[in-house]
C-alpha cells in the first residue's frame, strides 16, 4: 500500500533525502520547510502521515503538532517526530503533544519505510469510517470529535504479557495506580484472558522464554474482538529483524529495554486514547448502518432492506427450486386511530403490531415495514399452503388481543392480508405486486381476512 506523506524539515537537504526514500517506496510526498506551512498543507490537502522535524525556527515541532492535534480536521492525521536528539525528555514531549511515534537522525531506511506503511495503514482506516459516518448523514458529528479525542484520557485495563520477573514488576508498578493491570507470564493463558475479558491495551515482551512474542501478536489479531487491540511490544537493543516483523503484522508501537517510565506512560496513554477514538468511530458507523437499514419506529428492517435482499432470496429459491412466499398486511382503519386518538397512539399501535408480526415469522423470514401501515413478510421455502396458514394466524393473532394506545385507552384492531408465491424464475418485483393486489383485494372484500393471489 501507499500513501501521502508530508515531509516537513527547515533544512532542504533533509527535505530531499527523504523525500527520495519515500518516493522509492511509491509514496507521494509534500514537503513543507517552515512550521505555518504544514498547516496550512493540512487543510488544502489529503495527507496520511506527517515527518515533523522536531528543532525549527519561529514555530518548532512540538508546537505544530500540538496545532495538528488540536483541529477537528487533522486531529487523526498520524505525526511522526524527526529529531537529531535521542533523548527520552524529547520523545516524552513529543508524545505528550500528541505525536504518534518518534524516529532519530540518522533513519533507519526498513524502520522508516515499516513505520510510515503502519501509520498510513490505520490512517486510511479511520479515513473510511469518517467518510462513511458523513455519507450516512453524520457531517454534523464531525466537529465534535477534538471532544470526544479528549474523553479518550483516562484509566485503561491493561494486559501485560512478560515472563521475567523483575521487568514485569517494574512495568506494572509503572502502570498501577493509573491503569488496571494483568501480569501474565504465559503466551497461551493470555489468549484465554484476551477471550474472556476486555482490555484497552496488550503488552507483549518479544523476548519470551517458552513462546513466541510474535505469535502471540499475530493470535490476538485473528480475534474477532481484539481485532483492533492496540499492541505495544518490549524489544532488546538490536533486535531490529523482530521488531520490523512486529511492525510490518500491525503492531501499534514498541518500547525498547530498559523502559523509561515516562515514555511507557506515554505510549500507553496515546495507545488507549486512540483506541477509543477509533471505537466511537466504529461504534457511530454501526449505529448508521442500523438506521440504514432498520425502520426506527418498529425495529423491523425497512424498504430499502428488502428491495436489497428481495433479489437474491429470490435467487437462492430459483436455484433450490424450493418456492418463496411474499405476505403484504395493511392495519384496517388505521388513520381513524389517529383522528381520534392522536400520532402518539397511532405510534404505539404500530410497536405492538411489529411485536405481533415478528412473533409469526421465523429465522429465515425477512419481515419489513414498507411505511405507513403497511408490512411485509418475505418467506423463503413457504408454498402458498402455508403462507396462507402463516397470514390466517397473524390475522388472528392482530385482532384476538386490544392494541394500548395510551395509557389510559385501549383499541380494537383488525389487519387484512395479501399473499402471493413464486416459483421458478418468476421476478420477485411480480410477487411483490401480485401480492399488494391481493391485500386490495382482501380490502374490497370487507377487510380482516387473508385473501391469495393465485395469479
Amino acid at each position: 500500500m501507499t500513501g501521502r506523506v508530508l515531509v516537513v524539515d527547515d533544512i532542504l537537504a533533509n527535505v530531499k533525502l527523504l523525500e527520495a526514500r519515500l518516493s522509492a517506496e511509491y509514496f507521494d510526498v509534500l514537503t513543507a520547510f517552515s512550521g505555518q506551512q504544514p498547516l496550512d498543507i493540512l487543510q488544502a490537502e489529503r495527507v496520511d502521515v506527517v515527518l515533523l522535524d522536531v528543532m525549527m525556527p519561529a514555530m518548532d515541532g512540538f508546537e505544530v503538532c500540538r496545532r495538528i492535534k488540536s483541529a477537528p480536521k487533522t486531529m487523526h492525521v498520524p505525526v511522526v517526530m524527526v529529531t537529531a536528539l535521542d533523548l527520552t525528555v524529547d520523545k516524552v514531549q513529543g508524545l505528550e503533544a500528541g505525536a504518534d511515534d518518534f524516529l532519530t537522525k540518522p533513519l533507519d531506511d526498513i524502520a522508516l519505510i515499516t513505520r510510515v506503511k503502519n501509520l498510513a495503514r490505520l490512517k486510511m482506516l479511520n479515513d473510511e469510517m469518517l467518510l462513511r459516518m458523513a455519507s450516512g448523514g453524520e457531517v454534523g458529528l464531525l466537529p465534535g470529535l477534538v471532544a470526544e479525542w479528549s474523553k479518550g484520557e483516562g484509566p485503561g485495563r491493561v494486559l501485560l504479557v512478560e515472563d521475567e520477573q523483575r521487568s514485569a514488576r517494574r512495568v506494572a508498578a509503572t502502570l498501577v495506580g493509573i491503569h488496571q493491570v494483568d501480569v501474565e507470564p504465559h503466551a497461551q493463558a493470555a489468549l484465554q484472558r484476551l477471550g474472556a475479558t476486555r482490555y484497552d491495551l496488550l503488552i507483549v515482551s518479544l523476548n519470551l522464554a517458552d513462546a513466541d512474542g510474535l505469535r502471540l501478536c499475530s493470535q490476538t489479531r485473528s480475534l474477532d474482538h481484539a481485532r483492533h487491540l492496540p499492541i505495544i511490544v518490549l524489544v532488546h537493543p538490536g533486535d531490529e529483524a523482530r521488531l520490523l516483523r512486529a511492525l510490518d503484522m500491525g503492531v501499534n508501537d514498541y518500547l525498547t529495554r530498559p523502559v523509561d517510565r515516562n515514555e511507557l506512560l506515554a505510549r500507553v496513554r496515546t495507545q488507549i486514547k486512540r483506541k477509543r477514538f477509533a471505537d466511537h468511530l466504529r461504534g457511530h458507523l454501526e449505529e448508521i448502518v442500523e438506521l440504514a437499514v432498520t425502520d426506527p419506529l418498529t425495529g423491523l428492517h425497512n424498504r430499502r432492506y428488502m428491495e436489497t435482499h428481495l433479489a437474491t432470496l429470490a435467487e437462492q429459491a430459483k436455484v433450490s427450486g424450493r418456492p418463496l412466499s411474499v405476505l403484504f398486511a395493511d392495519i384496517d382503519n388505521f388513520k381513524a386511530i389517529n383522528d381520534t386518538y392522536g400520532h402518539d397512539a397511532g405510534d404505539n399501535v404500530l410497536r405492538e403490531f411489529a411485536k405481533r408480526f415478528r412473533r409469526n415469522t421465523r429465522a429465515i423470514d425477512l419481515a419489513c415495514r414498507l411505511g405507513g401501515e403497511e408490512f411485509v413478510i418475505v418467506m423463503p421455502e413457504t408454498g402458498p399452503e402455508r403462507a396462507f396458514y402463516v397470514a390466517e394466524r397473524l390475522r388472528e393473532c392482530v385482532a384476538a388481543e386490544p392494541f394500548q394506545a395510551n395509557p389510559v385507552t385501549q383499541v380494537r384492531i383488525t389487519a387484512s392480508v395479501g399473499i402471493a408465491t413464486l416459483e421458478g424464475a418468476q421476478d420477485p418485483l411480480e410477487g411483490i405486486r401480485r401480492a399488494d393486489r391481493a391485500l386490495y383485494a382482501a380490502k374490497r372484500e370487507g377487510r380482516n381476512r387473508v385473501v391469495a393471489d393465485a395469479a
